[in-house]
C-alpha cells in the first residue's frame, strides 16, 4: 500500500513523460505540441485523440519498478477498503433499521463499486489520448476538462483544485476519526481496570506520540508498522465476530425501517465505509498485470465483494446482537467489559488504528507540501518546515477530535460532506465530461444514469451534511 500511495499523491507529476516515449520522436514531438497547446489555452478533443493515435493500450508506457502481482492488489485494496467504517456499521443500521440496512448496504456497494469502474475506465481512456502511463484521481479530472468540449476546457485547473480539496477533508477527516477511536477505546478498557477519566485526557496523551510518529518521511520504514496492523485488525475482526453471533435475539426484536429522520445518518455512515474509491487507481498504476483489475471476475469486483460481505454482516449481526445500544459508532465499544478477550479486543483495535494513522495521514500532507515546499529554497530550512506542517496538521485533527469526541457524528459527517463527493459526484461527471458527445448522445442511458448518481450524491452530500452537524449540535434530538 505505501508504494501505491507515493506513486499516486507524491509530487505533482505535470509535464511527467513515460520512459518509452523518450525514444519515439514523434510521440515526443507530439506531447510537446500538446503542452504547448494547453500553455496558449486548452487542446480540442480531435487534437487530443489524434495525439493518441499511436497507440490504443494504456498500459504500454508503464514503468513500474516493484509491480504488484493480482494477491497482492487484493490484499491491498481489502487493507483500503476495511477500517473503522466496518465497525460503525450496527450503528448505520441503527438509523436505517435492518431492511433497510441490509438492501441499501447491498445498494450502495453496488453504486459505489460502479463509480470505481467508472474512473478506472476514464482513467485509461484519458492515459490513451494524452500518452501519459499513470494519472491519480485529480489527474483524471484535470485530463477530462482538458481533453473535453472545448467551452469547458478553462476549468480545468479547477476542477482538479476541487478534487484534491475533497480529498484533503476526507482524509484529514478520517485522521479525526482515528484520532476519536483510538482515544474512546483506550478509555473504555482504562475505565474498567482502573479509573474514569474524560475522553479529551486520552487525545491529549495521544498527541506527542502521533506527532513522533508522524515525522517519520519515508512511508517505507512503516511498513512493519502497517502488517502487524493488518494482522491485529483481522484478529479483531474474527473475535468481534465471535461476540456477536453469540446468543442473537429474533429479528423481531430490532426495527426493520428507523425513521426518515435517521436515513442522511446511514448514508453518511455507509458511504463513509465504502468510501475505497482513492486507492483505485494508484492500485491499478502498480499492478504487474493491470488488464486484470477491472472486468466481471477481476480483482476490483473480488475484493467489493468481499468488502460488501463484510459490512452487511458486522452491520446486520451487530445491529441484531445489541439493538439500539449500537449508536457508540464502534461495535468494539459493546463487547463485554468484564471478559478479557473482549478487552483485548479493543486494546488491539487502537493499536492498529493508532499505527494506520499515517498511511492516512500521507495524503492531505503531499496534497499541499509541494506548495508549502516552493516557498523553502535552501535544505535546512525545508526541512524545518516540513516537520512544522506535519506538526501542524497533526494538531489540526486533535483541535477537530476535541471538539468531536462523538464518534458516529464525525464518521457519519467525514461522510456524508466528502466522502459522498469523491464515491458519488465526481466520477459520473468525469464519465460525462471524457466521453462528451461522441460516446454519450448514442448512448441515452449512460448519460441518464450518470445524472442519477450524480443527484443521488448531491443529495446525501446536502442532506446528510446537515442532519451529521444536527447531531454533533443536538445528539439528543436526533438519536
Amino acid at each position: 500500500m505505501m508504494n501505491q500511495l507515493k506513486n499516486s499523491y507524491g509530487s505533482i507529476k505535470e509535464g511527467r513523460k513515460p520512459t518509452k516515449m523518450s525514444t519515439n520522436t514523434k510521440k515526443e514531438e507530439k506531447q510537446h505540441l500538446l503542452d504547448a497547446d494547453y500553455q496558449a489555452g486548452g487542446t480540442s478533443v480531435v487534437d487530443m485523440e489524434n495525439v493518441a493515435s499511436d497507440t490504443d493500450d494504456p498500459f504500454g508506457n508503464r514503468n513500474i519498478e516493484h509491480p504488484t502481482s493480482n494477491f497482492d492488489t487484493m490484499v491491498h485494496l481489502l487493507k483500503g477498503n476495511i477500517g473503522t467504517g466496518i465497525l460503525a456499521m450496527p450503528d448505520a443500521f441503527r438509523n436505517a433499521g435492518w431492511v433497510i440496512g441490509l438492501f441499501g448496504t447491498m445498494a450502495m456497494g453496488i453504486i459505489c463499486t460502479h463509480c470505481m469502474h467508472i474512473l478506472l475506465r476514464c482513467s485509461r481512456e484519458l492515459s490513451r489520448r494524452t500518452q501519459i502511463p499513470t494519472l491519480n484521481f485529480s489527474e483524471v479530472v484535470e485530463m477530462a476538462f482538458r481533453t473535453g468540449p472545448e467551452y469547458i476546457q478553462k476549468y480545468a485547473s479547477l476542477a482538479k483544485l476541487l478534487v484534491n480539496i475533497f480529498l484533503f477533508i476526507t482524509q484529514i477527516g478520517f485522521c479525526c476519526v482515528y484520532f476519536v477511536f483510538v482515544a474512546a477505546n483506550l478509555q473504555e478498557v482504562v475505565k474498567h481496570y482502573y479509573v474514569d477519566i474524560s475522553v479529551h485526557w486520552y487525545l491529549f496523551i495521544l498527541l506527542v506520540p502521533l506527532i513522533l510518529l508522524n515525522w517519520v518521511k519515508s512511508l517505507k520504514y512503516l511498513t512493519p508498522a502497517s502488517l502487524f496492523a493488518s494482522i491485529v485488525t483481522c484478529t479483531g475482526l474474527v473475535i468481534t465476530f465471535f461476540y456477536m453471533l453469540q446468543g442473537l435475539p429474533a429479528v423481531s426484536s430490532v426495527n426493520a425501517f428507523s425513521s426518515w429522520g435517521q436515513l442522511p445518518l446511514y448514508f453518511g455512515t455507509a458511504i463513509y465505509a465504502f468510501e475505497g474509491i482513492g486507492v483505485v487507481l494508484p492500485l491499478e498504476n502498480n499492478m504487474k498485470n493491470p488488464q486484470d483489475f477491472g472486468g466481471w471476475n477481476g480483482v476490483l469486483n473480488t475484493g467489493m465483494v468481499i468488502v460488501a460481505a463484510l459490512y452487511t454482516s458486522v452491520g446486520f449481526f451487530g445491529y441484531l446482537k445489541y439493538g439500539d445500544k449500537a449508536n457508540l459508532g464502534s461495535v468494539t465499544l459493546l463487547l463485554p467489559p468484564d471478559e478479557v478477550l473482549a478487552q483485548s479486543v479493543r486494546l488491539m483495535m487502537a493499536i492498529a488504528i493508532l499505527l494506520s494513522y499515517s498511511l492516512q495521514f500521507y495524503v492531505p500532507f503531499n496534497i499541499i507540501w509541494p506548495k508549502i515546499k516552493s516557498c523553502f529554497p535552501e535544505d535546512k530550512s525545508r526541512n524545518y518546515a516540513e516537520y512544522i506542517t506535519r506538526t501542524v496538521l497533526v494538531f489540526i485533527t486533535f483541535i477537530f477530535a476535541v471538539a468531536i469526541p462523538n464518534l458516529g457524528a464525525v464518521i457519519s459527517l467525514v461522510g456524508a460532506f466528502s466522502s459522498s463527493a469523491l464515491a458519488l459526484i465526481f466520477p459520473p461527471l468525469i464519465e460525462i465530461v471524457t466521453f462528451w458527445p461522441d460516446k454519450l448522445n448514442r448512448s441515452w442511458w449512460i448519460l441518464g444514469k450518470d445524472l442519477a448518481i450524480v443527484v443521488l450524491g448531491f443529495v446525501g452530500f446536502l442532506v446528510g451534511s446537515y442532519v451529521s452537524i444536527l447531531n454533533i449540535l443536538y445528539p439528543e434530538t436526533t438519536s
